[in-house]
């Protein structure tokens, strides 16, 4: 099928909608005197939150596409083309954040607890969702290349943000050359990857193979340009409800964000649970390598990210040590007999409110540093 066709995809068509409602309502709300109205606001960062999601799937099935066109393999392909396109949302959201940082210092909080939320989110109420969703097993070499590179990525993060309060444009530098390091050695180990994934193969249904070159390419750009606009608005009017609300921005970053970004992630891993385990789990912790190295490395690159006096308590002492912690929840109960049961789902998704109830108490003042 070719662009014709794609014209009248639903994805295509939501996608639209979803761009053509946040011209309205921003009209609407220039138009008239009820522009600086909460529920306008709410209504914009919904629709920007919808058209990240969908732009991103957008993108993903578009880069999936030409990647099988030009003959990688399907592992290769999950493990670089997928989790870069499902972290698609955060790496937006972090860089458009950064580029505002000069003027708004306050909105690299924002961004640094947008990229740990998701993190958070992914491994604790994402992957619990999905284990209970449907119980099961964990290959060995998962863990011990991508889990335990997940780990490092997310402590040397951390270091980086608590020494000097600051990500400087180095360390980014850095976070970034990492994760190319990564994808270096993804691809010329494929061969050896691939005879791993013979030999535990477990058929997974392509779906949208049938579009043509131009399809898909058009897929990945329009799904980038959709992208784009909607990570700029999310953070504009996130920002604007931390400020109505009297929330800081750690906070919207960390819970509202850090949902909203993480979408992609819970879709995918829903969806490949039910055919592939592995492609479930890889999603999850390959998107969590991208996030902490790529995602904040290229913000970093785009504006040293400071974090501020008001939120460093929030992110130091609630944020980055939940994060941390969970990663290695997540990680020992999957090493565990190297099978997820679905009573440890409900332990990660508890984990995840035991954090937004710290999140709310520290808001309240109940909790002081």
């Amino acid at each position: 099928m070719g662009i014709p066709q794609l014209i009248h995809f639903q994805t295509m068509i939501t996608t639209g909608a979803l761009f053509l409602g946040i011209i309205a309502v921003s009209f609407l709300s220039d138009s008239s005197d009820i522009g600086s109205s909460l529920v306008i606001t709410l209504v914009i960062a919904c629709l920007a939150l919808g058209l990240l999601v969908f732009s991103a799937d957008f993108f993903i099935e578009g880069a999936k596409g030409l990647a099988r066109r030009g003959g990688l393999p399907e592992v290769v392909i999950g493990l670089t083309i997928v989790s870069i396109g499902t972290s698609l949302p955060e790496i937006l959201v972090t860089t458009t954040a950064a580029a505002d940082v000069a003027s708004q210092p306050s909105v690299a909080d924002f961004a640094i607890g947008g990229i740990l939320g998701s993190i958070f989110v992914q491994i604790t109420l994402i992957l619990g969702i999905v284990v209970i969703n449907k119980g099961f097993k964990i290959r060995e070499s998962w863990l011990k290349r991508d889990g335990l590179i997940m780990l490092l990525a997310v402590l040397i993060l951390a270091f980086f943000l608590l020494t000097e309060r600051t990500l400087q444009r180095w360390e980014s530098g850095i976070l970034v050359l990492l994760y190319v390091i990564y994808i270096v050695w993804l691809l010329m180990h494929r061969k050896v990857i691939q005879k791993e994934e013979d030999e535990n193969r477990e058929e997974v249904e392509v779906s949208g193979s049938n579009w043509s070159t131009a399809a898909y390419t058009t897929m990945v750009i329009g799904g980038l340009a959709f992208a784009v606009f909607a990570a700029h608005h999310l953070v504009e009017y996130a920002s604007l409800i931390a400020t109505k609300l009297h929330v800081p921005h750690a906070i919207v970053g960390t819970t509202v964000s850090g949902i909203g970004t993480s979408l992609p992630e819970l879709t995918i891993a829903l969806m490949a649970a039910k055919k592939s385990q592995g492609v479930a789990i890889g999603t999850l912790i390959g998107s969590n390598i991208t996030d902490p190295l790529l995602s904040v490395g290229l913000a970093g690159l785009v504006h040293p990210l400071a974090i501020t006096s008001d939120g460093f308590e929030l992110i130091a002492y609630i944020i980055i040590p939940f994060t941390i912690a969970g990663c290695m929840a997540a990680l020992l109960l999957m090493r565990t007999s190297y099978e997820i049961k679905k009573w440890e789902g409900y332990t990660l998704i508890l984990m995840y409110i035991l954090f937004i109830i710290t999140l709310e108490a520290y808001n309240r003042s109940w909790i002081t540093f």
